[in-house]
């Protein structure tokens, strides 16, 4: 499951610089102690004696003031970000972005409904990924359902291993996340200025590995921290696994189990067969979905970051294992990438290095062109959307956090107020998923290389002796001949053994277990000249959650206006803004609000959304109204636009506006919108205007 990445919120040099100071002051009252004891001991004279009591009363008050200082510092950051959260949220519930669901009936935690701006938002969003990913790559999208029979997350492994480590309160039997308490106590101590250097390198190894800690490992860390529950201070139960998915009932009977998708990529597995069909049987291909996946969360906070119901945007990248390069990786591999690789999380000092994709793969760094190909797109991506570039970064899995058919992998983590948080995940999954669903279902799902030229090579041969095999098993014929077309060269061999063996095997099918007996079957290897052989494709997986990425751009889009503490303004990028451009007549005036429908009608029907309000307030307020909506761009018709058919148009962030004919307003606000050009680009040469007191 996706988690939220662990990650101080200050920079770990800062950090340790500033425990070191504070430790050598510490250091120097140590040594001024053991001075003022020394000269007791040798009965020195009382001047020195007291000017050596002197110089440590100094030394203590100056430690006890840098300490303080200290303290404050970081209990006045946590305090801005508090008021920033507590603002920007504001905001976002009085603006209807997004609301607590059920709210009427009290809300349940980790659930959210998305109002007009919200929903415009992430239309938006999830239209422009659809734009940079889908139609740019020619991708195959599809849409599957959202409840999954138990079989298909069996193969998947999620039935067995899609879980996070729970605790209890011994006495209330309240549920809180192990991992979630271990990392709020640590960052809470690593808070502390006089922490010792060591100690802190050594709770930060701590929370750099968190990920991987076995029930035991968190239980452990449990206990040496000295972790109690949250509000009662109770013991806690020892860490145990809990399957985050939410079970149901398929079909009236309730034997059919399912549960509802914790992702979205399995309906792309099981369709592989047909989509490498639809694209002619030829690889590399990819298919996309965007769409609902749900995780019972143990303990959902954070907004947006930790819900049960969310949209996932999932890619599927099917690639001949030998082959990972790209044919487009040239045009990526000069992207300089910020990259918190293994080795930089394992370092004393943990921080990530700037990198080109080319150079990452050439050294080893990213795993092959392919991946790093995703990454550089990812990246390309997400600063098109308004994410502050010195607040991103990728972060690759420690050795022991991948799963263990896992080639490489990595998340693009985002920072807000929370730390870093995992939006995107992008990982060469080898052929693991296609494997476990032929392997589960029967069917296989390869595909077909030709080779240059023909070759002569061992090859599986299974022949079942059909005459026999109708006596014996009648009616589940079928289910015992596929279950042996299924098996592997290795499983297939073993078979064979022991049939020799012991006279008998039993081979599992749909219909049940079979015992085949000698000459049922014929299995052996024999070398043949071939022009091609089926393999088990490679996938390279992008999976971006949607709900994630949204709020982090919220936080770096969200701001207030210097001059006014109470006007707050997004800076959404045009491409993402719910509307694009909204246009005001100066007074409600019947000639301006004529006006006013034309140009609204105009570029509605272009595509450019618009919001026309024509209430009594004045045109600042207005303005306010709609930067706090974070509309990019505003028209206003004025007593001018009736003379001379002129109106004015303002950009939202530096407030500037410039006059421009009504004619010119579609293809100035069509480009600034497309951003194929800046405002200042775009609005070189045209008249400026002063604009009034907002």
């Amino acid at each position: 499951p996706a988690r939220a990445p662990r990650g101080s919120h200050a920079s770990p040099k800062m950090a340790e610089d500033n425990s070191a100071r504070l430790q050598a002051m510490q250091d120097a009252v140590n040594d001024a102690g053991n001075d003022v004891r020394a000269l007791k001991a040798q009965k020195a004279e009382k001047a020195t004696i007291d000017a050596a009591i002197e110089k440590l009363k100094q030394l203590k008050i100056d430690l006890d003031v840098e300490v303080k200082k200290a303290m404050a510092a970081g209990d006045e950051k946590a305090k801005e970000k508090e008021n920033f959260r507590s603002k920007m949220g504001g905001a976002l519930e009085q603006r209807l972005f997004y609301i607590p669901s059920f709210k009427i009936y009290g809300g349940v935690a980790g659930f959210y409904d998305y109002g007009p701006p919200g929903c415009a938002v992430k239309s938006n969003l999830q239209s422009f990924w659809r734009q940079h990913f889908v139609l740019n790559e020619q991708m195959l999208e599809v849409e599957c359902p959202a409840v999954t029979p138990e079989v298909v997350l069996q193969a998947s492994g999620h039935v067995d291993r899609f879980t996070d480590l729970m605790v209890n309160d011994v006495v209330t039997k309240d549920c809180f996340r192990a991992d979630h308490l271990v990392e709020e106590n640590l960052e809470r101590m690593m808070a502390d200025p006089m922490l010792a250097p060591e100690r802190r390198r050594e709770l930060e190894d701590m929370l750099a590995r968190l990920e991987e800690f076995t029930p035991e490992e968190m239980g452990a860390a449990i206990v040496s921290l000295g972790i109690k529950a949250p509000e009662t201070k109770n013991d806690l139960t020892a860490p145990y696994p809990f399957n985050l998915m939410f079970p149901t009932q398929i079909g009236p009977s309730g034997q059919q189990k399912g549960f509802m998708r914790p992702e979205t990529a399995q309906g792309i597995f099981v369709n592989f067969r047909d989509l490498l069909y639809y694209n002619g049987g030829k690889l590399p291909f990819a298919a996309a979905q965007v769409g609902q996946s749900f995780r019972n969360e143990i303990a959902p906070r954070q907004g947006l970051l930790r819900v049960r119901e969310f949209t996932q945007a999932e890619i599927e990248h099917f690639v001949h294992p030998e082959h990972k390069e790209h044919p487009r990786f040239g045009e990526v591999k000069d992207v300089e990438l910020s990259l918190f690789s293994r080795d930089a999380q394992l370092a004393t000092v943990k921080r990530p290095f700037p990198m080109s994709a080319g150079d990452a793969v050439a050294k080893g760094i990213i795993a092959n062109e392919t991946l790093a190909y995703f990454i550089a797109r990812t990246q390309l991506f997400l600063l098109k959307i308004g994410i502050d570039p010195a607040r991103l970064r990728f972060r690759q899995h420690l050795q022991h956090e991948m799963a263990h058919y896992a080639e490489d992998c990595w998340d693009a983590e985002i920072e807000s107020t929370y730390g870093w948080i995992e939006c995107v995940g992008l990982a060469d999954r080898s052929a693991y998923d296609l494997k476990a669903h032929s392997t589960k279902s029967g069917t296989e799902l390869t595909a077909h290389e030709r080779f240059a030229e023909p070759k002569m090579e061992e090859v599986l041969v299974v022949e079942p002796n059909k005459k026999d095999m109708g006596k014996a098993f009648k009616k589940d014929v079928k289910a015992v001949t596929d279950a042996l077309a299924a098996l592997c060269a290795e499983d297939a061999l073993a078979l064979d053994a022991k049939i020799a063996a012991d006279g008998r095997a039993t081979l599992a099918t749909d219909a049940g277990e079979m015992e085949l007996l000698p000459g049922m079957v014929k299995i052996g290897m024999e070398t043949k000249k071939v022009s091609g052989r089926n393999f088990t494709p490679s996938v390279i997986e992008p999976s971006f959650g949607i709900g994630r990425i949204m709020y982090c751009m919220f936080e770096h889009s969200f701001y207030v206006r210097k001059d006014d503490e109470q006007k707050t303004v997004f800076r959404f990028s045009p491409v993402i803004a719910p509307i694009k451009c909204t246009i005001f007549p100066l007074l409600n005036d019947a000639g301006m609000n004529e006006l006013s429908n034309v140009i609204s009608r105009e570029l509605s029907a272009n595509g450019v959304s618009t919001k026309l309000d024509t209430t009594a307030v004045s045109v600042g307020k207005r303005y306010a109204r709609t930067d706090e909506l974070g509309v990019p761009f505003a028209v206003t018709v004025d007593h001018r636009s009736l003379e001379d058919d002129t109106v004015t148009v303002r950009e939202r962030d530096s407030c500037e506006q410039v006059r421009v004919k009504t004619a010119e307003v579609l293809p100035l606000v069509t480009k600034l919108c497309a951003m194929r050009a800046t405002w200042e680009e775009a609005t070189a040469g045209m008249e400026k205007q002063t604009a009034a007191a907002e």
